[in-house]
């Protein structure tokens, strides 16, 4: 990139600039890294109001991180979805008290892939890399006037257009950039510090070309089974929702179970709708019951969340 550009960027975000998100405001690289997986699939606004500065009082280092048992790293996570960042999160705190600097070595932890590497590389090691969110990439592509390229191409443009000089500076201007100037829809390419260059912005809109989704409803029946006012839950396995307790999901409801009502619930890649029914038993059969005040202390998802009202 240009030196002119290059100072754009740099004029832009000085006075533009996020400078006040904590994270931006550390060397701690745990507290960047963690900020760097909660914003995956959530917004800033909730991370920083919500979840953020509760989660670090909770697990101020990845020492103590490390040694919390996954139940109380799931229950402080509730609420920000995509259970399997947390786990990964903790796997990667059981692994390592401190960060390497290292992007391959970053990216042997669990969870950590190429742009949460190249993010904890620039912002806290102050490492000459770009980074690569959804954002950015948007930015790339009319900057450079594609529509449908592959990540090879998008890192090989972004690595063309870092400022190698002031590497956490840029990465963070093009973040804001993208999140309050090159929107996906109605773009402000007028005050956009990248306009000079970009080649896209007389048609944004075809940059990058956009995929058509589907989204599947998938529908499950969820069995709740009652002994003497406490409901049975169990501790998930499966990779989705993973270490989280649930009420049972069963290939149909019992003969006499009774009906209680449809719990709708939207995820990224499918929506699920599930058909809820109870059965008050004189035994108990499973393995853990809870009264519903008990259950406010485990971690369960959004979606048992919802069934849990019609207790």
């Amino acid at each position: 990139m240009s030196k002119k550009s290059s100072q754009n960027i740099a004029d832009w975000y000085k006075t533009n600039g996020r400078h006040e998100l904590p994270w931006r405001n550390t060397q701690d690289a745990y507290h960047i890294y963690l900020s760097e997986v909660m914003l995956q699939q959530t917004q800033v606004k909730t991370v920083l109001e919500r979840f953020y500065f509760p989660f670090l009082e909770k697990f101020p280092s990845l020492k103590t991180l490390g040694e919390a048992s996954l139940d109380e790293v799931l229950k402080a996570w509730q609420g920000l979805g995509y259970y399997t960042r947390a786990k990964n999160l903790h796997k990667t705190a059981t692994m390592v008290t401190k960060l390497p600097s290292d992007i391959d070595t970053l990216m042997t932890l669990p969870g950590i892939g190429k742009n949460t590497a190249h993010a904890i590389a620039a912002f806290a090691f102050h490492q000459s890399v770009p980074v690569m969110e959804a954002n950015v990439k948007r930015i790339l592509c009319r900057t450079f006037a594609l529509q449908n390229p592959t990540i090879k191409e998008l890192w090989d443009k972004a690595y063309d257009l870092l400022d190698v000089k002031n590497p956490f500076e840029y990465n963070q201007a093009m973040m804001d950039i993208g999140s309050g100037i090159c929107l996906p829809k109605n773009p402000k390419c007028s005050v956009c510090p990248l306009s000079k260059i970009c080649k896209g912005k007389d048609r944004p809109e075809y940059y990058p070309q956009k995929q058509k989704k589907t989204v599947p409803t998938r529908e499950q029946y969820i069995m709740v089974y009652r002994y003497d006012d406490t409901l049975s839950l169990t501790q998930r396995k499966g990779k989705f929702l993973h270490g989280l307790w649930g009420f049972e999901t069963v290939d149909a409801p019992l003969c006499t179970a009774e009906y209680l009502g449809e719990v709708r619930h939207v995820y990224t890649h499918f929506k699920l709708l599930c058909k809820v029914y109870v059965y008050d038993e004189s035994d108990k059969t499973h393995t853990h019951y809870f009264s519903t005040s008990q259950i406010q202390n485990l971690a369960i998802s959004k979606v048992d969340e919802k069934i849990l009202r019609f207790f």
